[in-house]
């Protein structure tokens, strides 16, 4: 599964909060970029990103001279970071979801850039849908819980546990997919063993 930090954009250009919004255009025009990582003020401050659309919206639309506005005064703060372990799928998901089209790329201190356009040119989404990918460890995943329980019993703890697992994964396919499970690979295990179920009753 591909990582944030696999697609990112790891040579990231920043800009401190102080500097003019037209020193701002200037480093995107030089860099050819559509936003900058505002740079924090001491290690527990938070980052920041000036977008184009920041610039546009909040000064040329109002004919306000960039040389007189400071980026902190336009720029979004705290911005929404992701981790460079997060899934692809995941940061398109937040992305999504936040409607933002690039964040920075945070572990322990800023790694690089990911943007919208990373995910679409560099991930292998196209190539390796997860949905696909999912669907096939589940069924691995069911076809070692069936050997488990077969092995060990459908009342053991083993065989309850290898379930656990199924469920889980299947639970997690069904919300990527933002459709409910009907019928779960246990309800069908049950319909074959019915005192499985027993076995799942944990104590709380």
């Amino acid at each position: 599964m591909m990582k944030a930090a696999d697609i990112m954009t790891k040579d990231v250009v920043t800009i401190r909060g102080a500097a003019t919004v037209a020193q701002a255009v200037d480093l995107m025009k030089e860099k050819s970029l559509r936003a900058l990582i505002v740079e924090r003020r001491h290690d527990q401050d938070a980052y920041g990103i000036v977008t184009e659309t920041d610039i546009v919206y909040k000064v040329a639309a109002f004919g306000k001279d960039p040389k007189n506005v400071r980026v902190y005064e336009i720029m979004t703060k705290p911005c929404i970071v992701v981790n460079a372990d997060l899934g692809v799928e995941y940061v398109a998901r937040l992305f999504a979801n936040s409607g933002i089209r690039r964040a920075p790329v945070i572990k322990d201190k800023l790694l690089g850039i990911i943007s919208v356009t990373d995910i679409l040119t560099k991930s292998d989404f196209v190539e390796q849908p997860k949905e696909v990918f999912f669907e096939s460890k589940i069924h691995e995943a069911i076809e070692n819980a069936r050997a488990i329980c077969a092995e060990k019993g459908p009342t053991s703890p083993e065989c309850a546990v290898a379930w656990d697992v199924v469920e889980e994964m299947q639970a997690e396919a069904a919300h990527q997919r933002s459709r409910k499970v009907d019928k779960t690979a246990f309800d069908e295990y049950c319909e074959e063993y019915p005192e499985a179920l027993e076995a799942r009753i944990y104590d709380n």
